[in-house]
């Protein structure tokens, strides 16, 4: 990441887009991708009807975003760590969230379980790679050593929960 010289101000207005959008969206993205693989895919390998794997993942987007919002929107109130209006900062998070959960939801409406796993888990990849890009363009952190660290996350979440969907 190249370093450039920038006005207070601009300083100051980046610095303010980081904390007050960038961060909240980012909280939300990683916690929506990572967070609800765990009912997606147990249910997916417990009952092997992707219909199934799709509510639950759809419930759990949904779930999770709001109670992601919620939690930004009241985890402070901005005026002191600078981080802005917690409503917004909030509905950034929820809506985050959400995307993140709903996007590999969305290939358990194909009615193939493998075709579906298998797009699933294209998907899952994607993700990992565009929130590793986006770490490393928001906030300068390098661009493996994100993907790693995510992708880490998501094994365990995943392992665990296709463990506990075999137990069936």
């Amino acid at each position: 990441m190249t370093t450039t010289l920038l006005r207070p101000t601009e300083h100051q207005d980046r610095r303010s887009f980081l904390l007050q959008r960038a961060q909240p969206a980012m909280t939300g993205l990683i916690d929506g991708s990572l967070s609800t693989l765990a009912p997606i895919f147990a249910v997916a390998f417990a009952t092997h009807q992707p219909r199934y794997a799709f509510f639950a993942g759809l419930a759990t987007a949904i779930g999770a975003g709001v109670s992601m919002a919620f939690s930004e929107g009241l985890s402070d109130t901005g005026d002191l760590t600078g981080r802005g209006n917690p409503y917004l900062r909030g509905a950034i998070t929820g809506a985050g969230t959400f995307l993140g959960g709903v996007l590999h939801t969305l290939p358990f409406l194909i009615p193939q379980y493998h075709a579906a796993l298998v797009v699933a888990l294209a998907t899952i990849t994607l993700e990992l790679v565009s929130l590793a890009w986006a770490r490393w363009r928001f906030f300068g952190t390098g661009f493996l050593r994100s993907f790693v660290s995510i992708a880490i996350g998501g094994a365990i979440i995943a392992g665990v929960s296709a463990m506990l969907g075999a137990v069936t």
